[in-house]
């Protein structure tokens, strides 16, 4: 495959999305490393706990498509910079909540004002990087995201030793202060369907057209099933393992937060580069190498879970969560190129959207279903081994969307 021109600012704007991702990850997880602070500030039971996550991707997968589609019709970066500020201010506001149904409004509200981010920031760096280099961008730019998630456990620590107001308000403040950054310093691309300068409008976008191409697609319905599934399992993860790691090692709140989210998240980091440098090293002679890179990543981080959730030693379910974390991560930096194989670039954000929509959706389902069954007195171990085997479903669709690309012969490939 022959290497595209690489534009001004293609990797200025990685560095600048990496650091808004980091915060966008940070923001909305570190709440669930805080449970035992919060329950004991404002009582709730485990269900609630879990609701008070499942509102949050309830809200953000039901905003994900239109929030896909207004980066597809207007400016991507100012998309993303109105959706760090406002996201930023509700973080803020969290810190102020004193009773359940605040803390519930304002974790809806971090659904709204983060739905428009991510669909918005990977639709901007394929617009700058059309080559060899799209995976490792959206690696790095996803590594932002996995360190998010495992600093993360800094809430559980802060919640511990000075309350769990104080992260909210430390971080919001942050994210308020980057918003100028980002302001100043990023700008639009080129996309590949508009020839001449640069516009901040696009009036042949249209939400019923983008829709109606997405989903008389068969590579695209296979690739949704695909990453609702992954949601599932990584919003069950996600949600959920500090918890685990609590009550089967006998650890601190600050310690299996650290546990569960700095391991896995800083080896899900390191994965995300390693599978973007090798789908695009691959890309070079095969094409397919994006669908070739998760496949093999999927198929190694089944037992490597299922590991981690079947051992009575910290140390080896440590060792099981870093194998999932490193070759599960592959998924992640390919997702977006795959999306690219199979959508008219006109609506790639939006598809992105759609994946979003259905992916959190479920995982919202995952983590209030989870707490519904340990309300049940349901092991957690087990939810953990349905998850790991879901990603055997995974493998088996990214083969099927290999077949339909390869039957479809309007299929971009850029």
């Amino acid at each position: 495959m022959t290497s595209a021109k690489l534009f001004p600012r293609a990797w200025l704007v990685v560095g600048l999305l990496w650091f808004v991702g980091l915060l966008n990850y940070l923001d909305r997880v570190m709440l669930t490393t805080m449970r035992g602070s919060l329950v004991e500030a404002i009582p709730m039971t485990d269900a609630q706990f879990g609701l008070l996550t499942s509102v949050f991707l309830w809200v953000y997968a039901a905003l994900s498509p239109f929030a896909g589609f207004l980066a597809d019709r207007f400016s991507r970066t100012k998309v993303i910079v109105v959706s760090l500020l406002s996201w930023s201010v509700v973080t803020w506001l969290t810190g102020f909540a004193t009773t359940y149904g605040e803390l519930l409004a304002t974790r809806a509200l971090m659904g709204v004002t983060e739905a428009c981010y991510i669909p918005a920031a990977l639709a901007l760096i394929t617009d700058y990087h059309r080559g060899d280099t799209r995976s490792r961008a959206e690696g790095i730019h996803i590594s932002g995201i996995m360190l998010g998630s495992g600093l993360g456990g800094l809430g559980g620590w802060i919640a511990q030793h000075y309350g769990w107001a104080h992260a909210f308000t430390i971080f919001g403040l942050v994210g308020i202060g980057y918003t100028v950054i980002v302001a100043l310093l990023m700008r639009d691309a080129p996309r590949e369907h508009v020839s001449g300068p640069i516009v901040t409008r696009l009036p042949d976008i249209r939400f019923g057209a983008a829709i109606t191409s997405l989903f008389t697609n068969s590579a695209f319905i296979l690739a949704l099933a695909y990453w609702g599934l992954l949601g599932l399992a990584g919003w069950a993860v996600l949600g959920w393992m500090p918890t685990y790691m609590t009550e089967n090692f006998n650890l601190s709140q600050g310690a299996a937060g650290l546990s569960a989210t700095g391991y896995l998240q800083a080896s899900m980091l390191v994965g995300v580069l390693v599978g973007g440098f090798l789908s695009d090293r691959w890309y070079r002679t095969n094409s397919n190498s994006r669908i070739y890179v998760p496949f093999i990543g999927l198929c190694l981080a089944v037992p490597s879970m299922l590991m981690a959730v079947n051992t009575p030693v910290l140390a080896i379910a440590i060792a099981g969560l870093v194998g999932y974390g490193l070759t599960r991560a592959f998924v992640d930096s390919n997702m977006m190129p795959i999306l690219c194989m199979v959508t008219d670039p006109r609506y790639r954000a939006t598809g992105y959207g759609v994946l979003n929509f259905c992916a959190t959706g479920i995982g919202g389902c995952a983590i209030y279903i989870g707490g519904a069954l340990r309300d049940a007195n349901v092991a957690l171990g087990k939810i953990f081994v349905f998850a790991a085997l879901s990603l055997l479903v995974c493998a088996g669709l990214l083969l099927a969307i290999k077949a339909a690309i390869k039957n479809k012969p309007e299929a971009h490939p850029l």
